[in-house]
């Protein structure tokens, strides 16, 4: 077994409902930023079919490289074994994940079989493992009092089995009662780190998908994968007009499967705007109706999922009401939701101090992504959207929005955004909606764009024209400094993203040339890669002036320039036109920055590996330790960072427009929600600085 050296907490509840998952979620996201290589570890999981879901969970959100069956040592089924067997399986799954990890979180049970066995073992395996813990303790359905008696035992309970707890949580509290279990924490008098978790309404309801798989029940029309979450269950029993009145938004509506009126009057309205977004339709009965069946497909552009199932309305009602939500992967709302609330409510500084954790000298992809989100949030900006009909852009503007990440404005018809967002079921807490068409600005923007473009024939007519144009209107929103900055892309191509920036924003004093650096995030470090997105074939000095950018690009981004001008030769070797080129480009940056620690002509593999450095450039500050990368042309820089994202397993972020007097930047039209967040993350740190 490795020596001692990874870090490990485990996280507990004594009873079952305690929210433990979105604890589990906040800590591991908490210890990701700032400590580097993250593992998780369930020592008992109920079966190994179907997977575990809090498994799942984690692996995915925080894209971890271990496989499922590296993520548990036992199943529930295995618990008669010896308790020394059982410790040895989980002491050698953890041993596995350490080896390669720098922090390792341990979920205990869910105390839904055997409670008491389940606290022990749970104990056993923390003391084994050296591993603090973390307390979760429900507060659903309690007083404050009630709340701070259960802290009391289930503290107890475990320093009596010789564990050493790392704080207290306190979960799902009713949000009367925050106030008075914050103060009668053993946290309140500077005791054990910690925090109180308020119910969130949103963490609690069930999702349509769940409904049907609980229930499971057949789909008539519409995806329950894609809906939302259900906040209330209304039943359908009533003449339409009276039951229109009723329904409010993300119902699920449980009616008959032959109320054809019910069915058509409920898709109906939701396609009309004119009522609120339900979440789904359940047709009882087990028999529907098949002219409901046609109508529920021929509507199905409702985006609303109609599902039968065999029992009738009352029991259909009850097994509904039974259902347990769950944080799952792909549940994105829910899952920033959560780490929102761990965020603000939980002091994770303090829990950070009280493990020791010091931030590593590498950094992870994961790590990275999160100091971007940290960074941006710290400091808040204002970025402009302008696809906001995009569900991805949606999607990712409700992350952003419910962290705290930036402020944002979404540019079109504010009731198409607004009920778009509310079929999604997104909230988009405090986003501001302008509809370019009909803004009091875009009179304003038209004459600053025409004098802006008067030399290039352009009147006032064409620029309100322009200006109707969400890419030109979020343009100019940046330019007037109504935005901090814009990222556009996810429909619009690069040159329609890009183009009203060259001709309103233009280059930053000092810079001529607006060029394009990928963030490589390899499994232990962030480089740059330039430029691999802009400039076809630079010349020495555009190529001298890419590489200037970029390492301001990194500097900016936290990773210490070493710049390695590359090119088919290393050093004086070669000779030809394409050498030459990437020589004097060398030179011309050396000579505008003599502090820049910059070797050209370099090849790949002396940039990046000290032993081939020692021999082909051993007098080299770069050679071998490179960490901007930039190419003699958009070819091969292209095809380069496309290489090492798919064969090597990086994660390639951006391409990030560089110099540019104000941040735009463009995104791939199949671009992910999670490539939006980081891509609007980068964005506000850019115009931070």
């Amino acid at each position: 077994m490795q020596k001692r050296r990874t870090r490990t907490v485990s996280v507990a509840a004594l009873e079952p409902g305690t929210g433990k998952s979105a604890v589990v979620l906040g800590l591991v996201d908490v210890l990701a930023r700032r400590a580097g290589r993250t593992a998780f570890l369930r020592p008992v999981v109920a079966a190994t079919d179907p997977p575990d879901p809090d498994i799942e969970l984690v692996r995915h959100h925080f894209k971890l490289p271990q496989g499922h069956a590296a993520s548990f040592a036992l199943t529930a089924a295995e618990l008669h074994s010896p308790r020394d067997a059982l410790l040895s399986r989980v002491m050698e799954a953890w041993a596995a994940l350490a080896a390669e990890s720098d922090v390792v979180v341990v979920e205990g049970s869910d105390m839904t079989s055997s409670p008491a066995s389940e606290v022990d073992l749970d104990a056993s395996i923390a003391v084994h493992l050296e591993s603090p813990v973390l307390l979760v303790v429900g507060g659903r359905d309690r007083t404050g009092p009630a709340v701070l008696d259960a802290v009391r035992r289930d503290v107890t309970a475990l320093v009596d089995r010789g564990c050493e707890l790392l704080g207290v949580v306190c979960n799902r509290v009713d949000p009367d009662q925050v106030d008075a279990v914050r103060d009668g924490l053993p946290t309140a008098s500077g005791g054990l780190p910690g925090g109180v978790l308020p119910e969130l309404p949103l963490l609690a309801a069930p999702t349509v998908a769940e409904i049907a798989e609980t229930l499971g029940a057949a789909r008539v029309a519409g995806d329950p994968a894609t809906a939302r979450e259900i906040e209330r269950v209304i039943v359908g029993a009533m003449g339409l007009p009276h039951f229109l009145d009723r329904i409010r938004e993300a119902d699920l509506v449980i009616t008959p499967g032959d109320r054809a009126d019910l069915v058509a009057g409920t898709l109906a309205a939701h396609l009309s705007g004119a009522y609120p977004a339900v979440a789904g339709l359940v047709l009882t009965g087990g028999s529907v109706d098949p002219a409901v069946r046609r109508l529920a497909n021929g509507l199905g552009a409702a985006g609303v999922p109609v599902l039968s199932v065999a029992g009738d309305t009352y029991d259909t009602v009850s097994a509904v009401g039974r259902v347990r939500a769950a944080l799952r992967p792909g549940g994105d709302r829910k899952i920033a939701a959560a780490l929102q609330l761990f965020d603000t409510a939980v002091d994770h500084e303090a829990l950070a101090r009280r493990l020791a954790v010091a931030r590593p000298t590498r950094t992870t992809p994961l790590m990275f992504e999160q100091r971007l989100l940290d960074r941006a949030r710290a400091d808040r900006r204002h970025i402009v959207l302008p696809e906001g009909d995009d569900d991805r852009i949606l999607a990712a503007a409700d992350q952003l929005l419910h962290r705290g990440v930036v402020d944002l404005t979404l540019l079109g018809p504010e009731a198409d955004i607004k009920a778009r967002a509310s079929a999604l079921g997104l909230a988009l807490p405090g986003a501001h909606i302008l509809d370019p068409a009909t803004s009091p600005w875009r009179a304003d923007f038209a004459r600053a764009y025409a004098d802006l473009r008067r030399h290039r024939g352009v009147g006032l007519p064409m620029a309100l024209d322009l200006m109707a144009d969400g890419t030109y209107f979020g343009t100019m929103m940046v330019r007037q400094g109504a935005a901090d900055g814009m990222v556009s892309g996810a429909t619009h191509t690069t040159a329609h993203t890009i183009r009203p920036a060259f001709e309103v924003i233009r280059t930053a004093p000092g810079v001529s040339l607006v060029s394009s650096a990928f963030l490589m995030c390899l499994p232990d470090q962030v480089v740059v890669y330039a430029d691999c997105a802009v400039v076809p074939n630079p010349d020495a000095d555009q190529l001298a002036e890419i590489a200037l950018s970029a390492a301001d690009t990194a500097t900016m981004f936290a990773i210490e320039p070493r710049v390695a001008m590359l090119s088919y030769s290393t050093g004086e070797s070669g000779t030809g036109a394409d050498v030459d080129l990437v020589r004097d480009a060398t030179a011309r940056v050396r000579a505008r920055r003599p502090d820049l620690p910059v070797a050209g002509p370099i090849q790949f593999d002396a940039a990046v590996d000290p032993g081939v450095a020692r021999t082909k450039l051993p007098d080299s500050d770069v050679a071998g330790r490179a960490t901007v990368f930039v190419f003699p042309d958009l070819n091969t820089g292209n095809n380069t960072y496309k290489a090492v994202q798919r064969a090597g397993g990086a994660v390639a972020v951006g391409p990030v427009l560089q110099g540019l007097a104000q941040p735009v930047n463009d995104l791939s039209r199949g671009a992910s929600v999670h490539d939006i967040v980081t891509t609007v993350a980068i964005t506000a740190i850019q115009a931070q600085a």
